[in-house]
C-alpha cells in the first residue's frame, strides 16, 4: 500500500501457490481523524487458478475496512473486516495484516516502499508507477495455415536383393507458442481531459444575489472513496476532493460571476460503489438550496447559477 495524500494505491495478492493466485491493483483512502483505512480490489491484473483455489466467494473482489496501528519501529498492523466489493452487507471474514520487512513478491512498488522517506513519495513518481497497473497482456493464438505442395512424380524403384527401402516419415513441426501483443500502457486522463470529453447534464438552476455563495459538498450515500474535481465556467477551481460525511466548503464572490454561470462536478473515480454521487448545498443570500449530483465516466453533473441584476435605485424628483 502506498499513501498519496489521503488516497491509497498499490497491489493485493490472494495466494495459495505459484500456480494458484490472484493479483489486483487496489484503491482506497486513509482517514487521519480516526486512523481508519478503506481499500478495495479495483482491477484484476493477473490470475492463475490451476488448483481451483478461487471458487465461490473466494474468487470475488473484496472491500476492506481496518484500523491502522503503528506501535513503533517497523511494526504496522491493519485489523478489521472484509466484505464483498459489490455488497457491504455481505461479510467475507476478518482482516489481520502485519507488515513484513522482506516482501514475498517482486512488485512494481518495491522501489517506492524502500525509498519512500528519501524522495520516492513524490506524487509524480507514484502516479507513473500506478499507471503500470493498466498494462494489459492479451494472448493471441496464431492461425495455422496448411500449405499443400504438389506431389513430385514418383521415381521408379529398382528392387535389389537383400536390401530394404526406407521411406522417411514426414517431419511434424511443433505448434508455435502463443504470442503476446506488445504491452501498451493506458495513461489515465487528466481532470481537464475528463471535463472536455464528457457530456454535461444540468441538474438545477439557481438564481444568486448578495455578496457571496457558500458551496458545501458531501458524499450523498455510503462513504466509499468518491473523489471529484470542480470546474466553474470551463476553469478548474479545485480537484482531488474526497467526499465524506464532513463538508468540503468553497465560496464564490457574486461580483466576479457572469450573468450565467455553469458549475460542473467531474468524477475523478467512481469509488467502490458506482456511480459517483454527491450532495451539494448552496447558501445564497441566506437561502439554502440542495442538489443531488451524479457523475459517471461518460457524463458530469452541472449546476447553473444565474446572477440577478441589482435593482436600480429610484431617484425622486425634488
Amino acid at each position: 500500500m502506498i499513501k498519496n495524500g489521503d488516497s491509497l494505491t498499490g497491489t493485493s495478492y490472494y495466494y495459495q501457490s505459484p500456480n494458484s493466485y490472484r493479483r489486483y491493483n487496489i484503491k482506497g483512502y486513509f482517514d487521519d481523524r480516526d486512523n481508519s483505512v478503506v481499500w478495495w480490489d479495483d482491477q484484476l491484473i493477473d490470475e492463475k487458478n490451476s488448483n481451483n483455489f478461487f471458487s465461490g466467494k473466494s474468487g470475488t473482489p473484496y472491500r476492506s475496512t481496518a484500523d491502522f496501528n503503528c506501535p513503533g519501529g517497523t511494526k504496522m498492523y491493519l485489523n478489521g473486516k472484509a466484505a464483498s466489493k459489490e455488497d457491504d452487507e455481505q461479510p467475507i471474514g476478518p482482516v489481520a495484516l502485519q507488515k513484513f520487512t522482506d516482501p514475498l513478491f517482486n512488485d512494481e512498488w518495491d522501489y517506492v516502499i524502500d525509498n519512500y522517506t528519501v524522495g520516492a513519495n513524490d506524487p509524480r513518481l507514484i502516479d507513473s508507477i500506478g499507471n503500470l497497473a493498466f498494462l494489459k497482456r492479451v494472448p493471441v493464438k496464431p492461425a495455422l495455415v496448411a500449405i499443400v505442395k504438389p506431389k513430385p512424380s514418383p521415381k521408379p524403384v529398382t528392387k535389389q536383393p537383400n536390401k530394404q527401402v526406407f521411406i522417411p516419415e514426414p517431419v511434424v513441426k511443433p505448434r508455435p507458442a502463443d504470442v503476446e501483443e506488445p504491452v501498451v500502457a493506458e495513461v489515465p486522463l487528466t481532470n481537464e481531459q475528463k471535463f472536455a470529453t464528457r457530456t454535461k447534464q444540468v441538474m438545477q438552476e439557481i438564481r444568486v444575489s448578495g455578496d457571496s455563495i457558500e458551496l458545501r459538498f458531501y458524499d450523498n450515500a455510503i462513504v466509499d472513496g468518491d473523489s471529484i474535481a470542480i470546474f466553474l465556467n470551463n476553469r478548474l477551481m479545485a480537484e482531488h476532493i474526497r467526499l465524506t460525511e464532513k463538508a468540503y466548503t468553497m465560496k464564490l464572490a457574486v461580483a466576479t460571476l457572469q450573468e450565467s454561470n455553469e458549475l460542473v462536478m467531474v468524477a475523478e473515480n467512481l469509488g467502490s460503489i458506482p456511480p459517483n454521487t454527491s450532495l451539494m448545498v448552496a447558501i445564497v443570500d441566506g437561502k439554502r438550496y440542495e442538489a443531488r449530483l451524479e457523475s459517471t465516466e461518460q457524463s458530469s453533473a452541472a449546476i447553473r447559477f444565474i446572477r440577478e441584476k441589482p435593482q436600480e435605485e429610484k431617484v425622486l424628483p425634488r
